[in-house]
């Protein structure tokens, strides 16, 4: 007759429930998987399978019970863990918002906004468009994919233990946010000069020519101007985009390595 003891039990569940509490902290936040679009019940079924198929490669869990305060206080700390590694890969995403709301500002569509599902509120047309493209390129270069082994590599960056985090590791995600909302101004810079020398001409030209309306011509140049230059800008878009990528990728590494 089959037996089991109650310190096998706590072994087993140990071994399933720390890993899945990080995999749900990133599944809930993380690119794509996090969007509004994907219900609760779908993040939770696609937490349980990839914990399920990466639980034999995983270092042995802490013994310790899970329904026990220690067993509490560490799937806490195993959700703080995955949910600013999903910070981290979502800051990439969010420098695109920032171009494109820069972008959308100067060209004069600021009043264009649509309801974005994703953030739950409106978005300018622009920062829209951009954010779409972003996530087509991730798809392209299998980024649901390279979120996936990160997850599972993270485990062995950082093992599940009942050792408190490091606090400078939370620093480096501020650092990192601060790059990278600065690659957002760099990415609309193009667009921002070149409207800059068009509003620059068209006040030297009503200057010289006070007749005619500023308000007429004003707004179709710069539109046309700026969807001009979103247009040549966008062959080196998809380069830009992979390199941000990457270094979202690394630092989550990073990440792992300082909260040790």
């Amino acid at each position: 007759m089959l037996t089991l003891t109650d310190a096998q039990l706590d072994a087993w569940l140990a071994a399933l429930m720390f890993p899945l509490v990080r995999i749900l902290g990133v599944i809930s936040s993380a690119p794509l998987y996090g969007n509004r679009g994907v219900s609760m019940r779908v993040r939770v079924a696609i937490g349980l399978g990839i914990s399920i198929a990466v639980l034999p490669a995983l270092p042995p869990m802490p013994p310790v019970p899970p329904g026990s305060g220690l067993g509490l206080a560490i799937m806490v700390q195993q959700f703080l863990i995955g949910a600013g590694m999903a910070v981290m890969m979502r800051i990439v995403f969010a420098t695109v918002d920032v171009a494109g709301e820069l972008i959308g500002l100067q060209m004069g569509l600021s009043f264009a906004a649509f309801f974005d599902p994703d953030s739950g509120g409106r978005t300018a047309v622009i920062a829209e468009f951009m954010g779409l493209v972003t996530s087509l390129l991730f798809l392209a270069l299998n980024g649901h994919l390279l979120i996936v082994d990160v997850l599972v590599r993270s485990f062995e960056w950082l093992p599940v233990s009942a050792t408190p985090l490091h606090g400078d590791g939370w620093m480096l995600a501020v650092r990192f946010g601060a790059t990278l909302f600065s690659a957002g101004l760099l990415l609309a810079m193009p667009i921002l000069a070149t409207l800059l020398v068009a509003n620059i001409a068209m006040g030297v030209l009503t200057r010289a020519a006070p007749q005619l309306n500023l308000f007429a011509i004003g707004f179709p140049i710069t539109l046309g101007a700026g969807f001009i230059v979103l247009m040549l800008s966008m062959e080196a878009f998809a380069p830009t985009m992979q390199y941000l990528f990457n270094m979202g990728f690394e630092s989550v590494g990073e990440l792992m390595q300082s909260l040790r």
